[in-house]
């Protein structure tokens, strides 16, 4: 059987959406808080950090069948997630590879939203030297058979992103916090949270944000999970017409505005 073959997730009855449980990918506002910003500017090009005290939390190691750059916690952590899979899944760890972990650019087709590549903590893999097409609706069949491994790990599987990911990996919101409160982030110790949803974050909360201002303004915006230019305006929009501070930004009363 060939391990890169492709299966559709409806085919096999799972709601990808919700295939990582609990887990959340990491939002930018904490990824900038406790780590920092790793360069001045971002397209959609592949870029090296330029922030000193980004780079010097990046570490380049071995994690096992091949070598990656990536953030210092998080490398260690893929190397303990392919010593997992070494031991309970040889047939895929063998055909195992990677296209980039540390990769400074923005998440494709967003005008707003930072890749979780850019910090190192994210991984797109390939099977027998072949890549998971984004988008389809499809996973490759050795993929299937690990995320549970990332996931038990704090990994969180791309699959479940709206525009599905399935080659993609990264650590997520709720690993990042841990790191922070263990003291494995230099740049941070406390955990952050301003309870704001603002331009530039990513993830189910801003699909939320999203459904609910289509709802309420009669709009209808992408729920694609990004907020980019246009979910802003129409947070500026729905704080306009309701007599709220009109900033943009989602805070406590924009949300009870919103019923969210």
């Amino acid at each position: 059987m060939s391990l890169s073959r492709t299966v559709t997730f409806s085919a096999l009855g799972i709601d990808r959406r919700s295939i990582n449980g609990p887990l959340t990918g990491a939002r930018n506002s904490t990824m900038l808080s406790l780590i920092g910003n790793p360069r001045g500017t971002y397209d959609t090009e592949c870029r090296w950090p330029t922030n000193q005290a980004v780079l010097a939390q990046i570490a380049t190691e071995d994690v096992g069948p091949f070598r990656v750059s990536g953030l210092k916690p998080a490398v260690d952590t893929l190397r303990n997630i392919l010593s997992d899979i070494r031991s309970q899944e040889r047939e895929v760890y063998d055909a195992l590879g990677h296209v980039g972990m540390l990769c400074c650019r923005l998440v494709r087709n967003s005008r707003s939203a930072i890749s979780n590549h850019s910090w190192g903590t994210a991984i797109d893999l390939t099977l027998e030297g072949k890549l998971d097409r984004r988008g389809d609706g499809r996973t490759q069949e050795g993929l299937l058979r690990i995320y549970k491994i990332f996931n038990a790990h704090g990994f969180f599987w791309g699959a479940a992103f709206p525009t599905e990911d399935a080659m993609h990996f990264e650590v997520s919101e709720q690993l990042i916090r841990q790191w922070a409160d263990e003291g494995k982030l230099s740049s941070g110790s406390a955990v952050f949270d301003n309870g704001l949803i603002d331009f530039g974050d990513r993830g189910r909360i801003v699909e939320d944000l999203q459904q609910a201002l289509n709802l309420a303004l009669g709009l209808d915006l992408d729920v694609d999970g990004a907020f980019g230019p246009a979910t802003r305006a129409a947070v500026m929009e729905f704080q306009r017409v309701n007599g709220l501070t009109v900033d943009g930004i989602v805070g406590p009363n924009t949300q009870a505005a919103l019923g969210m």
